[in-house]
């Protein structure tokens, strides 16, 4: 799914995390954090803004559970990017490129987080992101934008043009995400240009 980015993030001997951008869809970088541990346990940096230095700064952090099952979104945004870190549990991700004019307009990639891999992953503005919990789930995920709802835009998880395989025909779904238009019936003016 990625290639390496150019520079790994290091302080003094130690690299604190190994940036990846995806070969996929340009603009999703991964973020692959390094853990130090002693008998206490672990510790670990899952962001800094010198990890993702052309990102708008983070200015809202989040926390989602989910029950075993439960799918969300497939959501997006025009003018805010979020990165995820899952702290409890396992997810599919999904991200979906629905940026006008995009290469890779209508694509999309799917990333397996949690489960024991410290992984953080940058979705920018115009990427429709979504995931399914295996089981009990907590993902934390900070944002460049504070929440107002005028920039909460969603598409069908099951969008029969995407072709997307989830791990569960049927599962949890809110109201909002089972009402969800497919990408076709979404209008130009709804999503984000593509700027390369």
């Amino acid at each position: 799914m990625c290639s390496l980015h150019a520079a790994s993030v290091a302080r003094g001997r130690c690299k604190l995390a190994e940036v990846l951008e995806s070969s996929e869809l340009q603009g999703v970088w991964l973020v692959r954090v390094k853990p130090v541990a002693d008998v206490r346990g672990r510790f670990m940096e899952t962001y800094r803004s010198s990890w993702l230095p052309f990102a708008k700064p983070m200015v809202q952090a989040n926390r989602s559970d989910s029950i075993p099952r439960v799918l969300r979104g497939l959501h997006y945004h025009r003018r805010q990017a979020d990165l995820w870190f899952v702290q409890a549990g396992r997810v599919t991700a999904v991200l979906v490129d629905t940026r006008v004019g995009s290469p890779t307009e209508a694509k999309h990639i799917s990333v397996q987080l949690g489960g024991g891999q410290d992984l953080a992953l940058y979705i920018p503005e115009g990427i429709a992101h979504g995931f399914y919990a295996h089981d009990e789930v907590t993902m934390t995920y900070l944002v460049t934008g504070e929440y107002d709802g005028s920039d909460e835009l969603g598409i069908a998880w099951n969008d029969p043009d995407l072709g997307i395989a989830w791990p569960d025909p049927e599962p949890v779904l809110s109201d909002r995400d089972k009402r969800n238009p497919r990408l076709s019936a979404v209008p130009a003016d709804r999503r984000v240009p593509y700027t390369g």
